[in-house]
């Protein structure tokens, strides 16, 4: 398998879901400013969509789309329990959780990133970004993780696109329970093997 991928950027959170899972992979550096892989190849002749995450299994057969990225690469291992089973209620749990991080929090933070996007616009936001995350911060309370006691990858989605709140001065200091789930994130050796491969931390 090959994973396309732009350090920081929300392919990190199948990059930490390969490292939970054990799985053998190619990782591919693709910008997300040039689109183009390290040797100059045009990244959108790989993915016309030009975003990461992508993933090229062995087959040729490729997919996109980080919420069906992790769901994939979970159901390759089923005994590590990075998913429920398909058919459980605790499944669609976590689809409901990985559609609500996709839309709700991805494509809100992805507004910052904008080029062009006014001040004024940034700030709604802004307070709009914050309002969901004091509900998610609410659902943490008591929980190690989203879907109770155990990791899934709905947690390394979580974890990657709250990363980009201090650049995009997103205040969850006071999200206690957030806090305390982002710490236990960066203490798994998943997530420090995949943010020290992208250079995000030492």
């Amino acid at each position: 398998m090959k994973l396309y991928y732009s350090p920081g950027a929300c392919s990190l959170s199948p990059h930490i879901v390969l490292h939970e899972a054990g799985l053998p992979c190619e990782l591919v550096l693709a910008s997300t400013k040039s689109h183009k892989l390290q040797d100059g190849t045009d990244y959108y002749a790989i993915n016309p969509k030009g975003s990461v995450p992508l993933l090229e299994l062995d087959s040729g057969e490729r997919l996109t789309e980080g919420p069906a990225i992790v769901q994939y690469l979970a159901d390759q291992v089923p005994d590590r329990k990075l998913a429920p089973p398909f058919g459980t209620l605790a499944r669609y749990r976590l689809m409901e959780w990985l559609n609500f991080i996709t839309s709700e929090l991805h494509k809100s933070f992805g507004v910052f990133f904008t080029p062009g996007m006014p001040d004024e616009a940034k700030e709604i936001h802004r307070t709009r970004l914050r309002q969901k995350l004091q509900w998610v911060d609410g659902q943490l309370a008591g929980k190690a993780y989203l879907m109770g006691d155990d990791f899934t990858v709905a947690d390394a989605y979580l974890f990657t696109v709250t990363n980009w709140a201090d650049f995009t001065k997103v205040e969850i200091a006071d999200l206690t329970n957030l806090q305390a789930f982002r710490q236990r994130m960066q203490e798994r050796p998943s997530v420090q093997a995949a943010m020290k491969h992208e250079g995000l931390i030492k």
